[in-house]
C-alpha cells in the first residue's frame, strides 16, 4: 500500500474524470491520498474532497507565487477550516524565487505567517522551495518551525539541506523527479537519507514520473517513486512502501 502525501485532485485538470483518476489510484493500491489546497478555489475544492472520500485528507494554505493575493479574512478562513479533523497541514506555502508575480518581501512575511498559523493550530507546515532554498531555511529557523515540523514537499535541494531540515524536525518528500535520469540531487538524497524521514508524492497534475514525463501525472503512478527509491538503496519496493506509509500515517496522524 502507498500514500500519495502530495497531489492536487482539485486542479482543472481532472475536472472530466477525477472519479477514473481516484478509482485507478485505488487500484494501483494507492489506498490514502492528501490534496493540498492553496488558493480559494482550491481550498474550497479541497473540503469538498475530504467530505466526500473516506481516504483524502486535506492540507490547506496559500501559495507563495500568489502571496500578493491574499488577505488577513483569507488567513482566518483557512485557520477556521483547520477545526475539520481531516485537515492535517498548513500549505503549501514557502518562498517561490522562480516566478515573479509576488515580491520577495511579500513572499517572506506571508511564509512567516503561515508558520505562525501552523503554531497556534499546532499543524505541521508543507514546505514549496523554489530558487530559495538559503532564505526558506533561514526563515524556518527564525520562527522555530521546529515546534511544529513538517515536510519539505516535492524535495530538490542537496543532501546537506536535507539534513538541516530533519535536525528541524522535517521530512524530505521526494515526488517524480527523482526518477529523471539527470536528477542528480534526488538520487543523492533518496541514496543517503535515512528512510525514516522519506515520504512519497506526485505533486499530481505535476511532475509525472519517469516514463510518463511531460504528460498529466496522477496519484496512481507514486509507486514509481518508491520503486526508484527502492532500486537507489537497493531494498524490497515492500520496505520501501510499508516505511513510507508508515511515516506518513505517523506525521499526519492518520489511522486509516
Amino acid at each position: 500500500m502507498f500514500i500519495d502525501t502530495h497531489v492536487h485532485l482539485n486542479a482543472d485538470q481532472y475536472e472530466e474524470d477525477l472519479q477514473e483518476v481516484i478509482d485507478s489510484a485505488l487500484k494501483a493500491k494507492v489506498e490514502t491520498m492528501v490534496v493540498v489546497g492553496f488558493d480559494r478555489k482550491t481550498i474550497v475544492r479541497t473540503m469538498e474532497l475530504i467530505e466526500k472520500y473516506d481516504f483524502i485528507y486535506g492540507v490547506i494554505g496559500w501559495h507563495p507565487v500568489d502571496a500578493i493575493d491574499c488577505t488577513e479574512e483569507d488567513l482566518k478562513w483557512i485557520e477556521d477550516l483547520t477545526a475539520h479533523p481531516k485537515i492535517v497541514g498548513i500549505g503549501e506555502t514557502g518562498l517561490d524565487y522562480y516566478w515573479d508575480k509576488s515580491p520577495k518581501e511579500v513572499q517572506q512575511e506571508l511564509f512567516r505567517k503561515q508558520i505562525h498559523l501552523a503554531q497556534k493550530v499546532n499543524l505541521p507546515i508543507i514546505i514549496h522551495n523554489r530558487d530559495a532554498t538559503g532564505d526558506v531555511v533561514q526563515i524556518l529557523r527564525e520562527e522555530n518551525a521546529a515546534s511544529v515540523g513538517g515536510v519539505m514537499h516535492c524535495y530538490s535541494g542537496s543532501v546537506e539541506t536535507a539534513r538541516e531540515c530533519i535536525e528541524m524536525n522535517f521530512m524530505i518528500s521526494l515526488g517524480g523527479p527523482v526518477t529523471f535520469k539527470n536528477a542528480r540531487m534526488p538520487k543523492e538524497v533518496a541514496t543517503e537519507i535515512p528512510l525514516e524521514y522519506l515520504m512519497i508524492e506526485t505533486d499530481a497534475p505535476y511532475l509525472a514520473p519517469h516514463p510518463h514525463r511531460g504528460k498529466r501525472n496522477e496519484p496512481a503512478l507514486v509507486p514509481l517513486v518508491a520503486e526508484e527509491i527502492a532500486r537507489l538503496k537497493e531494498l524490497p519496493i515492500e520496505e520501501v512502501a510499508l516505511a513510507t506509509t508508515t511515516n506518513a500515517k505517523n506525521f499526519f496522524g492518520i489511522d486509516a
